[in-house]
């Protein structure tokens, strides 16, 4: 293949994607932040942020691109440093990963990729911010709103492992999940059917309470599962930001991911998800 995928961003969902662009006999490479090994056969990485400017070298024969590096302070360090090089190369296709956080808190009501944008936390409103700067930029763009990402090694039942989960209970609190896996389905299926401009929520069927899914995991594990702690109390233990992702209360709706790109989710449901990781 003569296409060259350019990855800002191998954590834990670039890894994934990498991973399957690979298999899919893609050439692929891309960033960590401080350049830091990464197990990546087949993907040639490069350091990358504010402090450290990516070789003009590296981008060459860039065909597409993708980024899931989240802004700071200053606005979106990819295009701040590198806009008029992405430009210049004309891929013919562009992501970014951004955040259902955009939509803000709905008391528990439905959004789709139509609801306005009114984000409740800082870094949300740097993604609304981010999203407006890649859409300026005059690239292909794709926008991929993520729910709350888990995986292997993020997850529910590693947190029961490693003895850190709380169950916290918020009276009517739900959370839109995605499986990192299908974060990576889901770039696939959009660049076998681009449409620059479009934006897509990227999450799964069953928005849930978040001490429900702690509950599931400790049954698939076979263990009794951590007590419930009143949200009063709750509020005291967590730390700030265990405490942000609980601003927000709202479900996230998939049909344009599924009727567009006609992606069929691997993991519909946590319930799913975590089994899998048990198998």
């Amino acid at each position: 293949m003569t296409n060259r995928f350019f990855l800002f961003g191998l954590g834990f969902s670039g890894r994934v994607i990498a991973r399957r662009l690979v298999e899919a006999g893609w050439r692929v490479a891309g960033t960590t932040r401080s350049g830091e090994a990464v197990d990546l056969p087949g993907v040639e990485v490069f350091p990358f942020d504010r402090d450290h400017p990516l070789p003009a070298a590296a981008l060459a024969g860039t065909t597409h691109l993708l980024s899931s590096v989240p802004p700071d302070a200053a606005g979106d360090p990819v295009l701040d440093q590198l806009g008029e090089s992405l430009a210049a190369l004309k891929p013919h296709w562009a992501g970014y990963l951004s955040t259902t956080g955009v939509y803000g808190d709905r008391g528990g009501a439905w959004v789709d990729e139509d609801s306005p944008l009114t984000p409740t936390l800082d870094r949300s409103r740097r993604r609304v911010a981010a999203e407006a700067t890649w859409r300026a930029s005059g690239l292909p763009v794709h926008i991929f709103r993520l729910a709350g990402i888990y995986g292997p090694g993020r997850s529910a039942i590693d947190s029961l492992r490693e003895g850190k989960a709380r169950r916290g209970v918020k009276p009517g609190q739900v959370f839109s999940r995605i499986h990192v896996e299908d974060i990576a389905g889901t770039v696939m299926a959009s660049l076998a059917r681009p449409r620059p401009g479009a934006v897509y929520n990227v999450c799964d069927d069953d928005p849930a309470p978040p001490d429900r899914v702690i509950a599931h995991a400790a049954s698939l594990l076979g263990i009794a599962p951590p007590p419930e702690i009143a949200w009063e109390d709750a509020e005291a233990t967590l730390s700030p930001m265990a405490l942000s992702f609980y601003a927000d209360n709202k479900r996230v709706s998939n049909r344009r991911l599924k009727e567009e790109l006609g992606v069929t989710l691997a993991f519909p449901s946590y319930r799913d998800g975590l089994k899998a990781m048990l198998g």
